[in-house]
This record gives structure tokens, C-alpha cells and sequence, in this order.
């Protein structure tokens, strides 16, 4: 098996979110792995999304979530014995997760998914975290499914 000292977990506060960032959690501890979280502002797909059309409020509103977020996901491995440190990111998803892996010698990211019907993966132009694979140069976990943990 790789050795996995440096792990990434990616953390959008979503069900998925939290069902990775468990499974990160029990490998970081289990590993006993230098562990980071990555939460990032998605302004630009927000702004697709509304036409074009977004107030510097929401823009702003949508940074002081996802600092929340990243505060929650942090909190959250620490009060199980993980120390993380947090990460906030500007960008898509998709290009700040390598960005960061690379930046820290990432050895694993971990990221949700959410299973989403045929149809709806044909709509959205094929799977994120598909396209991930061909932008890393190190193992990426990919969590299918939502947390059924309350915590």
C-alpha cells in the first residue's frame, strides 16, 4: 500500500462533504497523517448560474459561508483527534483542488460524490471527478453517497 503522510479533504458542507470528510478523518487518524481541508469560493460558477447578474452582497454572503464551512470541517476533525489545517481557495473546484495538492505534496485528496442519474450527468457534460484523475499526480479517494452520521 502508498504511504499516505499528507492528506488532502475536500469539504463543501454538503452530505457527501461530511461522509468524506469522516473517511479522511479515520484514515488521517489511522495513518496518523498530516491532514488538510480545502474549502473553496465558487463565485464564478455562482455567477454562471444567476446569468451574470450577482451583487457584491451575495458574492460575499457565498465567501462568509464557505469560511463557515471550512471553520465547521476544521472543528469538526479536531473534536475527533484530527489536527487540520484549513485552506479557503478562490476559483472552481476543480482547479483549486490540484492547485493546493501540488502546492502541499499532497500523497491523497479525498472527495464526495454524488451519485446523480444518467441524464443528469449527460446535462452537466460528464463528472467532475472523472476530470480530477487526468489533474492530480496523487491518489484521490473518492466517497460515493451521503453520510448517514448525524455528527
Amino acid at each position: 500500500m502508498a504511504a499516505y503522510n499528507r492528506i488532502l479533504l475536500c469539504y463543501d458542507g454538503s452530505r457527501e462533504g461530511r461522509k468524506a470528510l469522516r473517511c479522511g478523518a479515520n484514515l488521517a487518524l489511522d495513518l496518523k497523517a498530516e491532514t488538510h481541508v480545502l474549502a473553496v469560493v465558487d463565485i464564478i460558477s455562482n455567477v454562471a448560474q444567476s446569468g451574470g447578474i450577482m451583487a457584491d452582497v451575495t458574492c460575499s454572503a457565498i465567501e462568509t459561508t464557505t469560511r463557515e464551512i471550512l471553520e465547521e470541517g476544521v472543528q469538526w476533525l479536531t473534536s475527533r483527534g484530527v489536527s487540520a489545517t484549513g485552506h479557503l481557495a478562490h476559483g472552481r473546484p476543480i482547479e483549486e483542488i490540484p492547485r493546493l495538492a501540488e502546492k502541499l505534496n499532497a500523497d491523497l485528496i479525498v472527495v464526495g460524490h454524488q451519485t446523480r442519474g444518467t441524464l443528469a450527468r449527460w446535462w452537466a457534460g460528464g463528472s467532475e471527478s472523472a476530470m480530477l484523475l487526468d489533474r492530480v499526480s496523487c491518489s484521490l479517494l473518492v466517497s460515493v453517497g451521503a453520510d448517514s452520521e448525524q455528527s
